[in-house]
């Protein structure tokens, strides 16, 4: 990177002017435990099912050290640009959008438009898969009481869709602070019924044949541990923390670091206990959403099906606050262009364009869901790519930039040797992304009922 110390006057007066999509959509009236709800949401959603699958490619030990690791160089990550973002505030300077502090410290070429596309990215991939998920834990719970029944996944996923641009009319990031916290409840709730249906699945007479081995050549293991990783990296990471602390009422020093506590009470109790009890049960046949061990498509549920249907119910609410949650960044940069300022909030004027970029959003994200079942490969690379940078790259470049500690201390070189290892991760785990879409690339099929 090439790092603008001089904070250049573009930079500084765009972030200091707020215009319509950052005064509605980021307004600042938060409390801490708020931005908490927000943080478990964005951090503790469904995608953490997928961690039974991400302990099959490492085995139990290196498994357990790598959720470990993650966990704690992200908390580390996410305090150090909370202090970053706190410091920029002393200084005069609010930062509401991850774009802002990034062109602030690194300039436009570097910071500004590289992040704010990497985000709007990282977003849309989002609220994709939350719909695709969504719409797959109906069908789910459809084939549940119509084992034989006509309905495609399509058609639940645009049921999933008409509920969630509906939900999408909240105007702005804070009004999600109740929603939030019924997420929060929901993701414990899911993650309480996987671990036990799991240890139900695993002392069952129907409990299937496992193995704790990693399968494979040398070639195919080195893959399988860099997806492995790719996998926890992504649901360690968060990606719009700026947007978060926006959302605090100033002034915001300690109240982050508050939220994030929260977080990772509720990242620590599910992470932990649904990738041990998932990979307990189910070894390395665990599949890439633990749900669908539970109830194999055309076989017998492996649970009663009151738990698959309440896990299913649970998840599909946990989704929607998921995809409000990262919806909001895309919402802000369109609102910013075609809201006015001078109007209020509620007004016709700003109501009306509102409701019409949310349902088109929507609408898009539902119709590449619906095409792409199989998006959730494609998530795989866009994950690594955005979140590596976002997450686990720029807090401690721009801790170093901004508070620019001894190149004799430990948290100096601590700093830049994780920004080293978790980039090597992270293009590896792209790698890995691309070569399991080519060995998948067979089954794709437009509009599949996967």
């Amino acid at each position: 990177y090439k790092l603008c110390t001089c904070k250049d006057s573009w930079v500084a007066s765009n972030v200091d002017g707020l215009n319509a999509g950052a005064k509605f959509v980021l307004e600042s009236k938060g409390n801490w435990w708020h931005a908490g709800y927000h943080l478990s949401v964005s951090m503790a959603g469904p995608t953490l099912l997928s961690l039974p699958f991400a302990l099959d490619g490492l085995g139990w030990v290196p498994g357990f050290l790598a959720l470990t690791i993650a966990t704690a160089v992200s908390f580390y990550a996410y305090t150090l640009i909370s202090k970053v973002l706190e410091q920029a505030e002393l200084e005069g300077h609010r930062f509401l959008r991850f774009r802002d502090v990034a062109g602030y410290f690194l300039g436009r070429r570097w910071g500004y438009y590289p992040i704010g596309a990497i985000q709007i990215a990282l977003c849309i991939a989002a609220a994709v898969v939350c719909v695709l998920l969504g719409g797959e834990s109906m069908q789910i719970i459809y084939q549940i009481y119509k084992p034989n029944g006509s309905m495609q996944l399509y058609e639940f996923i645009i049921i999933f869709g008409i509920v969630m641009l509906l939900l999408s009319q909240l105007p702005s990031f804070h009004s999600l602070r109740h929603i939030n916290l019924a997420s929060l409840v929901f993701c414990l709730g899911f993650s309480l019924c996987v671990v036990g249906g799991s240890i139900y699945v695993g002392h069952s007479k129907q409990a299937p044949a496992k193995s704790y081995s990693v399968e494979g050549s040398s070639v195919s293991k080195m893959f399988t541990i860099f997806n492995s990783l790719a996998i926890i990296i992504l649901n360690f990471g968060i990606g719009i923390i700026p947007e978060i602390q926006a959302t605090l009422a100033p002034p915001v020093s300690g109240k982050m670091f508050k939220g994030l506590l929260i977080c990772y009470a509720v990242v620590i109790s599910t992470f932990f206990s649904v990738a041990g009890a998932g990979y307990w049960a189910f070894g390395n046949a665990s599949a890439s959403n633990i749900l669908t061990n539970f109830a194999p498509s055309g076989g017998v549920a492996l649970i009663p099906n009151w738990l698959l249907f309440l896990t299913n119910i649970f998840v599909i609410a946990d989704l929607f606050a998921v995809a409000l949650v990262y919806s909001q960044p895309t919402f802000e940069i369109f609102e910013g262009r075609l809201s006015s300022v001078k109007s209020g909030k509620l007004s016709m004027r700003n109501v009306l364009p509102r409701f019409i970029i949310r349902s088109l959003y929507v609408s898009f994200a539902t119709v590449i869901a619906a095409a792409f079942p199989f998006f959730g490969d494609i998530q795989a690379i866009i994950g690594a790519f955005a979140l590596t940078p976002l997450d686990f790259i720029l807090p401690f470049l721009l801790y170093n930039v901004t508070f620019k500690p001894s190149v004799w201390t430990i948290k100096f070189w601590l700093n830049y040797v994780i920004i080293v290892v978790f980039t090597i991760v992270g293009l590896m785990g792209c790698v890995s992304a691309v070569r399991q879409i080519v060995l998948d690339v067979s089954s794709y099929k437009l509009f599949a009922n996967v």
